[in-house]
């Protein structure tokens, strides 16, 4: 599993001007089942995403989003192996794209 953490390079004028088209990208992660959450940090200085899957298909991914393509935001990945779970999240869910 992993986080990865996104920091804005730019100001918020270019990144919101490319928010669209980011959003597209998170989408198509989304279907595929690579992205599980996604959010902006507060205060609005980028953004963290939760991923399961294959650690080169995320790297090929995270290549592609709009953000990084643009040089408006850097990312950081961060890879863990999850050994407990709250009750909130689907957990099988997590498991099956773990595998």
């Amino acid at each position: 599993m992993f986080v990865v953490i996104l920091d804005y390079l730019a100001d918020l004028t270019e990144i919101d001007a490319a928010l669209a088209d980011h959003a597209t990208w998170l989408d198509e992660n989304y279907r595929s089942g690579l992205f599980l959450a996604s959010g902006r940090r507060e205060p609005r200085t980028g953004g963290v995403i939760l991923a399961a899957g294959l650690r080169e298909d995320l790297e090929n991914a995270v290549a592609a989003d709009p953000f990084a393509q643009r040089r408006l935001a850097r990312h950081t990945v961060i890879e863990f192996h999850p050994s407990k779970f709250g009750g909130a999240l689907n957990v099988e869910q997590v498991k099956a794209a773990l595998n």
